[in-house]
């Protein structure tokens, strides 16, 4: 069976109205290293505020983008907004391998991704292609995703983030963070936790279904 990838191609938002650029680059270098470790993906940055993330379990695509998107937010500073633009494509690519160069890759995963990227507008930060062919249900419900991830205060990101990287109770969580756990709650409410888990869940199982298929 073909081996089925997830390429995520994004850019940091108004990058260029935002600082400390120093301190925005090593945030975003922690994010996809903390990515690549959770997801056992490769990397890579590009000159100014471009990268590509390459997940080798595909259905896993868009809970990695969320968990990236998570990342950022959660570090925005005062009265500055740190978030990105995702492009997520799920395909077949018989060749890649965690050791290959993002930059010499030429896949449809690869291409499909770079292409999406380009066509979102400025009101859309959070899309997904499978190369396989169009699928409407899933633009959808990606739009429904992009618009609850828009709404997140850094607060509710950080939690998010944490929830998605450890499988853990929320009195664990609010150790974790310093908090109390009501607060853990208001933070995951705020975010529409229930929701998102049960989003990200019927995402995890299409696409699985999509990676196997022959």
């Amino acid at each position: 069976m073909p081996a089925t990838i997830a390429v995520i191609t994004g850019d940091i938002i108004a990058s260029r109205r935002l600082g400390p650029a120093e301190r925005l680059s090593a945030v975003l270098d922690h994010s996809l290293a903390r990515l690549a470790s959770r997801f056992d993906a490769v990397s890579e940055r590009y000159r100014g505020d471009g990268f590509q993330l390459v997940l080798p379990q595909a259905w896993q695509g868009v809970t990695a983008a969320v968990l990236l998107r998570a990342e950022l937010i959660r570090h925005s500073r005062p009265r500055q907004r740190w978030d990105a633009r995702l492009a997520i494509a799920i395909g077949h690519d018989d060749q890649w391998r965690n050791d290959s160069r993002i930059a010499e890759a030429g896949s449809a995963p690869f291409v499909a991704s770079g292409q999406v990227l380009d066509a979102l507008d400025g009101d859309h930060h959070l899309a997904l292609r499978l190369t396989s062919g169009d699928s409407p249900c899933l633009a959808l419900l990606m739009r429904h995703l992009d618009a609850m991830l828009d709404g997140w205060s850094p607060a509710a990101a950080e939690a998010i983030a944490e929830f998605l990287c450890h499988a853990e109770s929320q009195q664990a969580l609010a150790t974790r963070l310093g908090i109390s756990q009501p607060a853990v709650h208001k933070r995951l409410r705020t975010a529409h936790w229930p929701l998102l888990q049960e989003t990200l869940s019927y995402l995890e199982r299409r696409l699985k279904e999509e990676s196997e298929a022959p």
